[in-house]
């Protein structure tokens, strides 16, 4: 087994000596099951130095974002008028006492040199990018880069996964797992996940008077446990031993391969009185479609209703209709005639012309729509043309509104009669849809005219 991609990225003499290949002795005891959780008078702690870690993927992981992710990779996506990852940096920016953090992932660094440089300027925190050259898995790039990681002496790592869409609970996490017990412990938050979903996920049995995790299975054949694992996680510095075990015992093995927290680490600790789940009853969902993108676009557009509402479009006398929540650049152009809304976000440089009527989508830079065309439930990929009466539509992507344990799972594109499933309509980038044409649940390569009417299909 090639070692190289696991060892530190700065090893010290001494662990060059002696412990980049031998497991260390366990120096505490774990933390009893029972009676973990401290009085009122007694939950007082908190952090004093957090690193948070973002894990972003890599180019492999956006295979279901295709035709965008040719363009862009998923996490640097356009949602609700940013990036998607930098509502993850923008949550752990409100944090108390993050010190620093890092995006984690396998895309070449310089496609997150201008990220990395706005959310410095943005946030005022010390942020970079850090780029595995293999394979490494959720823990393994934690244990590579171990080194930069632990600089500073964090009390905890926050660790979430770079396609998740949510009200990050980040300071109530935080709060929890510096109280709920003392020692190298593990916070896992957990979702609610419906009972025919939950399957497609992390299930966690936890006690339910110390919220002690008793059992973690990763994407079990049936449900175990509606509760499911949120993509969020707070670790003491000590969880690097615990990944670090599993690589010796590989490499004792002979076995190559990466190392995921949701395989190999949670498991083994679940029983162990070493991790416990913090449950979030709010929002929660996976960036991994096109479909989840417009359904994150939505929540995120929300949010900004009640935290924040300069980001929003607000109607003007001189201005185009504007229905509920929608986001537009600075730089675009939108005819007084266009009604935009609800739960849309236009580009920068983008042209609307007079009479468009744009709904449920998500409009990308230097896009221009002539006039009286419609866009529905779709995304127009960059510099994309939709001309004169052409419409473009796909079908409405959310949950079960009447049960808040739905989410948005990942449909496959065709269903077991061969056929394309309805979904959003897709433009990849610099796709032109000629005057009079309709697009029904269509997803189009890069760089097409579209000459003729099209229905659930795909353009190559």
């Amino acid at each position: 087994m090639d070692t190289t991609a696991f060892r530190s990225s700065s090893p010290t003499p001494s662990e060059r000596a002696s412990t980049d290949f031998v497991a260390r002795e366990m120096s505490e005891a774990a933390i009893a099951v029972t009676g973990v959780q401290r009085s009122a008078t007694q939950q007082d702690a908190h952090a004093k130095n957090v690193k948070a870690v973002i894990i972003v993927g890599g180019p492999k992981h956006g295979t279901q974002f295709r035709p965008l992710s040719l363009k862009c990779p998923m996490p640097l996506f356009p949602v609700a008028g940013m990036p998607l990852v930098m509502h993850h940096i923008n949550a752990i920016s409100k944090v108390d006492a993050v010190s620093e953090i890092i995006l984690l992932g396998k895309y070449p660094e310089n496609m997150f040199a201008d990220l990395v440089v706005d959310a410095k300027r943005q946030t005022g925190i010390a942020v970079r990018y850090l780029q595995e050259y293999t394979e490494l898995g959720t823990a393994g790039g934690l244990y590579h880069y171990r080194d930069l990681i632990l600089r500073g002496k964090p009390d905890v790592m926050l660790v979430m996964h770079g396609n998740l869409c949510c009200d990050f609970p980040l300071q109530d996490i935080l709060r929890f797992h510096t109280n709920v017990a003392s020692g190298k412990h593990t916070t896992i938050m957990a979702v609610k996940a419906r009972k025919d979903q939950a399957h497609q996920y992390g299930n966690i049995v936890a006690d339910s008077s110390t919220n002690a995790i008793m059992h973690y299975v990763e994407k079990p054949s049936t449900c175990v446990s509606c509760d499911v694992n949120g993509g969020v996680y707070a670790f003491s510095p000590d969880i690097i031993d615990q990944i670090k075990e599993v690589f010796v015992r590989q490499l004792d093995m002979g076995v190559e391969g990466a190392i995921h927290f949701e395989n190999d680490i949670f498991p083994k600790l679940a029983g162990s009185g070493q991790a416990f789940v913090f449950k979030f009853d709010g929002f929660w969902s996976q960036v991994k479609s096109a479909g989840s993108a417009v359904y994150a676009n939505r929540f995120y557009l929300s949010l900004y209703r009640s935290n924040d509402p300069t980001q929003l479009a607000q109607a003007t006398a001189d201005g185009p209709t504007i229905v509920g929540d929608v986001s537009i650049h600075p730089s675009a152009r939108i005819h007084p005639s266009a009604k935009i809304g609800p739960n849309v976000t236009i580009g920068p440089y983008c042209t609307v012309e007079e009479g468009v009527r744009i709904k449920d989508s998500i409009v990308l830079k230097n896009c221009h729509v002539e006039k009286n065309a419609c866009i529905l439930n779709s995304i127009i990929g960059w510099s994309s043309v939709v001309r004169a009466w052409s419409r473009v539509e796909g079908s409405p992507v959310g949950a079960d509104p009447n049960n808040p344990s739905t989410h948005i799972m990942q449909k496959a594109l065709f269903n077991q009669e061969g056929k394309l499933e309805p979904n959003i309509s897709v433009l990849g980038e610099g796709v032109t849809v000629d005057e009079g044409r309709m697009l029904l649940h269509t997803l189009v390569l890069p760089n097409k005219e579209i000459t003729r009417d099209h229905k659930n299909e795909i353009i190559l």
